[in-house]
């Protein structure tokens, strides 16, 4: 499917999200789907086939919440889906679709590109596009690693999402972290360049702290940080027209505090536990409190005018955004 393929939400067309001096850059809404089992955290847990199937059928129910909430107040929203879903459950992303929100790939089956070669990360990157394509009838133009797994020993992902005419990307976290992250990359919108081929790519939110990033993008830290962070991150980023964009990420199993829990110990389960019982309450305000836009809507419009924007590689130095 090409470009086109994808509608753009009524509105949109001629979006006024771009524009300078008094008015606020746009702020994108974002969900990866994917059952709770098959978090990070979890990797290497046997999980018993039924309890997945539990965990499968919670995320349905709780992605339809989401939907339920966004209708509600008119918002769309990028989801990441997982490719595996299209297979199992195709009704749920024509969903998603037909609500006017973006379906974009999560990777097949959730594993961290490091887990991967450039080879068979392009047959895992084109099987979720094709299942996720099939399933929403429309073309899948955005992508975001499992665990935001784009770091710098994998940035030959770069490369690929290019060969495979992705539109844009949203896995590079610029932030120290044991897991992911890459603290010197640009914290707005910027062109990711690979060997052969560059990607715009449009990073979740931070906050910036004498000097340090602060992730407030959402996840865990969420559920952890007051949400006045994450107020003031949305403020100061929607006065800074350099920082283009602010990006959110949440994901359907957050929203779920009565879901069987995994046998995770340690930091892994104050990760992924922390604060669950408050997540409902905090989206309802943070959708009551801010406009919204697609990430393809964004990209589109970013595309444009990316000779304009930051070039990055890897290797070198950000320039500085607020």
């Amino acid at each position: 499917m090409d470009r086109e393929a994808i509608p753009a939400v009524p509105g949109a067309e001629h979006p006024s999200f771009l524009t300078s001096g008094s008015s606020p850059v746009p702020v994108v809404l974002s969900f990866d789907v994917e059952e709770h089992h098959r978090i990070e955290a979890a990797v290497g847990l046997e999980v018993d086939p039924g309890l997945r199937g539990e965990y499968g059928q919670r995320m349905n129910q709780v992605t339809e919440w989401i939907l339920e909430q966004l209708a509600e107040r008119k918002i769309h929203a990028t989801f990441f889906v997982v490719g595996q879903i299209a297979e199992t459950n195709a009704k749920l992303v024509r969903t998603v679709h037909e609500a006017g929100h973006e379906v974009a790939s999560h990777g097949w089956d959730h594993r961290r590109i490091s887990l991967l070669n450039p080879q068979s990360f392009k047959e895992d990157l084109r099987m979720s596009k094709d299942a996720l394509e099939q399933a929403s009838g429309a073309a899948v133009l955005g992508y975001r690693a499992p665990t935001f797994s784009l770091v710098r020993q994998t940035a030959w992902a770069l490369d690929v999402l290019g060969e495979l005419g992705l539109l844009y990307d949203s896995s590079i976290y610029p932030v120290r972290h044991d897991r992911y992250g890459i603290p010197d990359a640009p914290r707005g919108p910027f062109m990711a360049q690979g060997a052969r081929h560059e990607i715009l790519e449009i990073p979740p939110a931070t906050l910036s702290v004498r000097g340090v990033n602060v992730p407030v993008g959402g996840g865990g830290y969420f559920r952890l940080l007051p949400f006045p962070l994450m107020k003031l991150a949305l403020l100061r980023s929607r006065r800074n027209p350099n920082c283009g964009a602010t990006m959110l990420y949440f994901h359907p199993w957050e929203f779920d505090p009565d879901q069987p829990r995994l046998p995770l110990r340690g930091l892994n389960g104050f990760r992924t536990y922390v604060g669950i019982r408050r997540t409902r309450d905090r989206l309802s305000r943070l959708l009551g409190g801010y406009s919204f836009v697609r990430a393809v809507d964004l990209a589109r419009q970013l595309h444009d005018s990316r000779e304009q924007l930051p070039r990055f590689r890897l290797e070198t130095q950000a320039p500085s955004c607020g």
